[in-house]
């Protein structure tokens, strides 16, 4: 049995793909969109028809959900699977979301929830998970001065959201609107585990932002309001907020402790920090920086409400120590204290922090209790198989 896998260049499609195919399916790959960045649409369209036409495939598949197949699967009437691995996905917000042909998997519950009832029992929750398997290959395999290079206290490997944070782009704003935002804003620094932007988005601020903001007026945007009160909480408020508390946090664990800073963003404002401006490649020297880290930093994007980002089971599933914020879907998934560290501000980041780098015994115990959850329960090979077993029952 044959399925077509659409590619845009996620690290997760090698091993997702390494799973059908572990399943027994033969796997078609469609790679304009990594081989031409900003296809169109009407590209991906004529990419996929073709081979919809050349083949019988069992379903179409994608990490993150892109319309234009959607709506070519939907003509062809073959079954469109996807799975996110981000939030906010602004491609959901398309009418083609609630076509008949998508089984979407969403691995944010509370992504899930705002978007389920847009195509009732065609949209599930699924977690992410890693690749344990490929982890532990890189990690037997580095020499003792590869292991040395990336040794460290505390490390933290990500972006600081500068280049990637839209809501700067907002255009003029009166005095009481931009106000209001950045006040809603700090308040929401002081609370994790809860996420309360939309609620205190009102109609009349949504009005005030519409003139700047045109993806309000967009796809269902457009007639919505709670879908415009779900995009600026996301898209804009949320990216924001990831920006300030990157830094924020990154700023005062770099003032207590000898912090190694990966990452491709501007580090200007982290001068205390030791930058690594190169990044860290995610096949071969990622893992080696979680397992070597005493202590691995998670600071979860707001726009991720209650689920678990990939870096988590990565972090986790090469045997490193993570502290990370309080998540509603945390405890469903690992045990905190036992498997996992958590925090619940600044304050007790920091404090946890200096804990654990004095209590190697402990810090120890937790990354290989967290290893061990992981490689049971959180590979990739799990979750497909759920994945297979929901549409096996849905198509």
């Amino acid at each position: 049995m044959e399925i077509l896998f659409y590619r845009y260049g996620s690290i997760c499609e090698p091993d997702v793909i390494d799973c059908f195919r572990k399943m027994g399916l033969q796997v078609v790959e469609e790679q304009t969109q990594i081989s031409k960045k900003g296809t169109t649409p009407e590209e991906t369209v004529d990419a996929v028809s073709a081979l919809l036409d050349a083949h019988r495939f069992l379903f179409v598949f994608s990490i993150n959900f892109f319309p234009a197949v959607s709506e070519t699967c939907r003509i062809y009437r073959t079954p469109y699977v996807c799975w996110t691995v981000d939030v906010p996905v602004m491609e959901l917000f398309s009418p083609a979301l609630s076509n008949e042909c998508n089984l979407v998997f969403l691995f944010d519950r509370s992504q899930y929830e705002y978007f389920r009832p847009r195509n009732p029992g065609r949209i599930f929750h699924l977690p992410l998970a890693t690749n344990t398997e490929r982890w532990d290959s890189v990690i037997r395999g580095a020499s003792a001065a590869e292991r040395k290079r990336f040794s460290a206290d505390v490390s933290f490997i990500g972006s600081l959201y500068s280049e990637k944070n839209p809501y700067p782009k907002i255009g003029k704003l009166d005095e009481f609107t931009r106000g209001y935002l950045e006040g809603i804003m700090e308040a929401q620094t002081k609370l994790w585990g809860v996420n309360f932007l939309e609620q205190m988005l009102s109609g009349d601020v949504i009005e005030a932002l519409k003139p700047s903001v045109p993806d309000l007026n967009v796809g269902f945007c457009k007639d919505d309001p709670a879908a415009q009160r779900y995009l600026i909480a996301h898209e804009f408020l949320g990216s924001q907020l990831a920006e300030t508390e990157r830094k924020r946090y990154l700023g005062l664990l770099s003032e207590h402790f000898d912090l190694e800073l990966y990452t491709l963003s501007d580090p200007s404002p982290l001068p205390n920090a030791h930058v690594h401006p190169e990044g860290a490649a995610t096949l071969t020297e990622m893992p080696l920086v979680f397992h070597e880290s005493r202590i691995n930093i998670n600071i979860t994007m707001r726009p991720i409400a209650s689920g678990l980002s990939l870096r988590l089971f990565d972090v986790c599933g090469c045997g490193g120590f993570l502290l990370t914020n309080v998540q509603p879907e945390l405890c469903e998934l690992y045990e905190p204290g036992t498997e996992v560290e958590t925090y619940s501000s600044a304050e007790e980041m920091l404090d946890k922090a200096a804990w654990y780098l004095e209590h190697e015994e402990e810090r120890a115990a937790i990354a290989r209790a967290a290893y061990e959850r992981t490689k049971a329960e959180h590979t990739y090979e799990k979750r497909v198989s759920e994945m297979i077993r929901i549409i096996n029952s849905t198509i």
